[in-house]
């Protein structure tokens, strides 16, 4: 178990203008289930993971990994797999090199090297010298090295990072498998596509501060995004009459309504009540990257100038397609 109690991290001071980066953060990641770690740029994510591993030292509060401080385990490859630079490797070495290299510090043998490799798809190129290898095949190596010690626990920054549709799918069941094991996931991710498949649970965080901490069903239900669409003859008539506090009505096309904030029941009861003839009633689920754009849109460092935070989303649903 991953446990955050009041963490935060500050920057600079003197004549330095302080920055704070974490600001009391406390959350817990539990084992058996994939969780998702999400964020605007600049919202603190890779600082909160790099003192979880010892790597920063919190201005305050306090991360433990399985019950202690990271840098308290005596073996911690065997404790906590981590990926936050798959780059971070030597580019002179082979991609077993490099694995034994790390192995011989712990005393892992060299069949789990080679488990890894083949777990990695990396079986046939293990050979080869680091710097020749693709930002897929360096992402690959990466996760190898993360799973060498066999862990109990899973840190993983952006690990789809680079890698191709297979790879991508071959990630999500890796992770999902891992964590039907028993063990510890945390994963960070911008695609929020691929985060709504493959995370069960998340944490969100904005400006370095807790946003949500929930099931993804949960949050995308109680986001308050979804839509209702209405096709009907007397749709100007209709949208008249659900009119309210709370209830959005737009008009994407004559004879046709975008209703936020109603749902189908309420629409329906409505219509029948005014004898409203209605051609279509269809809900629509919000999506997770909605939901997220809703959440965060106050806490966005570099957003796009004069955009909601639905038209963001649009954009980068079309972006992505």
């Amino acid at each position: 178990m991953i446990r955050a109690h009041a963490l935060t991290k500050r920057y600079g001071g003197g004549r330095r203008r302080p920055r704070t980066a974490v600001d009391h953060l406390s959350f817990e990641v539990h084992p058996g289930t994939v969780t998702g770690f999400l964020g605007p740029n600049g919202a603190g994510k890779s600082t909160t993971m790099r003192m979880l591993l010892g790597l920063d030292t919190p201005t305050s509060g306090r991360c433990t990994v399985g019950g202690r401080a990271y840098a308290t385990h005596s073996a911690p490859l065997t404790e906590v797999g981590a990926l936050l630079e798959a780059r971070s490797l030597h580019p002179g070495r082979s991609a077993y090199q490099n694995l034994m290299a790390l192995a011989h510090t712990h005393g892992i043998p060299r069949s789990r090297v080679e488990h890894v490799l083949g777990v990695t798809g990396l079986t046939d190129v293990a050979g080869r010298r680091v710097k020749g290898f693709s930002l897929g095949m360096g992402q690959r190596l990466g996760i190898a090295a993360a799973l060498l010690g066999d862990p109990a626990t899973l840190v993983l920054d952006e690990p789809v990072n680079g890698l191709d549709p297979e790879g991508v799918l071959w990630i999500r069941t890796l992770l999902k498998a891992q964590a039907a094991e028993g063990r510890t996931v945390l994963i960070s991710s911008h695609l929020m596509s691929e985060m709504a498949v493959t995370a069960h649970h998340l944490i969100i965080i904005g400006r370095g501060r807790l946003l949500a901490d929930t099931t993804v069903e949960q949050f995308v239900r109680e986001s308050g995004t979804g839509s209702v669409k209405v096709v009907s003859p007397e749709a100007t008539r209709l949208a008249e009459l659900l009119a309210g506090p709370g209830v959005t009505v737009e008009s994407a096309a004559p004879g046709t309504l975008d209703v936020r904030g109603a749902d189908a029941e309420h629409i329906g009861r409505t219509a029948a009540a005014h004898a409203v003839p209605l051609y279509e009633l269809t809900p629509h689920t919000a999506s997770l990257e909605q939901a997220f754009m809703d959440l965060t849109h106050h806490a966005v460092e570099y957003g796009t100038p004069g955009a909601t935070p639905r038209e963001a989303a649009t954009a980068r649903e079309g972006a992505a397609a």
